[in-house]
């Protein structure tokens, strides 16, 4: 069973899923790092780089505001961020009195955390881009090419595939105490609380165990076929002219921008 919600890719036929996949994961590694590089506090630099993934977005055709709900989701882990305000020195904006003790929110905690903020923002929405399109035995391929350890390539594999293995098992199990539970109209479905924790308790085991089980089935069918720990992939032909081309325009476009923002906010 394909579980569709679970799979990032997005086919098209755009610039961005034509292009070749290891030239993408090249240069979208490399704009993760540059972002991440980018010092505290350098705005026209962050625009720069907001504006260049939001081209990106638009070539690939996937919808802007596709793309920029789906990074949303990953603002709330920023939150970790939060007491870099409270706790690097800097000219004081607001006192906040606790008891005895004082909060203060310095203006170069909060550049720190707005920084932070637009980098994690910024990143996402290319990792999304990267995954919306391109699939993902693509991906392994490209990871390859580029001298990835094979041992990390393959629990990529194996984890990206048994995601789709434990979804099955989920909705089997739902399906089953669906099957098992009867609701009248009129009537609440289900008991109390504690009920359904201990419903949910016992449907986590019932998983655990059964996924063990598929998974020595899924390894012993694997066996059986040959495999030894690596996974083989017919060769990629060399690269393309135009994708030399779009590699090294990428790469010098970005430590460009990484330079300007060293040298003028360093």
């Amino acid at each position: 069973m394909h579980i569709h919600f679970l799979d990032p890719y997005r086919p098209r036929v755009s610039l961005i899923h034509q292009l070749d996949p290891r030239v993408k994961l090249v240069l979208a590694i490399a704009f993760i790092l540059t972002t991440s590089l980018v010092p505290f506090g350098a705005w026209p630099i962050y625009i720069l780089l907001f504006t260049l993934s939001i081209s990106i977005v638009i070539a690939s055709e996937l919808g802007v505001k596709y793309v920029l709900k789906r990074a949303a989701l990953a603002l709330p882990f920023v939150l970790a961020a939060v007491p870099l305000m409270f706790t690097v020195d800097g000219p004081a904006l607001l006192t906040i009195p606790i008891g005895s003790a004082t909060l203060t929110l310095s203006s170069t905690g909060l550049e720190r955390f707005i920084s932070i903020a637009l980098k994690s923002w910024i990143s996402v929405q290319i990792a999304i881009v990267l995954a919306a399109s391109t699939s993902f035995p693509d991906l392994l391929v490209a990871m390859r090419a580029i001298k990835l350890p094979r041992l990390l390539v393959a629990v990529f594999g194996l984890m990206w595939r048994y995601l789709f293995v434990l979804a099955d098992e989920v909705l089997r199990l739902m399906r089953a105490r669906a099957a098992r539970s009867g609701e009248f109209e009129g009537y609440k479905a289900g008991g109390t609380l504690a009920w359904r924790a201990k419903v949910t308790g016992g449907m986590a085991g019932n998983l655990f165990v059964r996924s063990l089980e598929r998974g020595d089935r899924i390894y012993a069918a694997m066996a059986a076929r040959g495999y030894d720990g690596e996974v083989r992939s017919l060769p990629l032909p060399p690269l393309a002219s135009t994708a030399w081309l779009t590699l090294f325009g990428g790469l010098i476009l970005l430590a460009a921008l990484l330079g300007l923002a060293v040298l003028i906010w360093r």
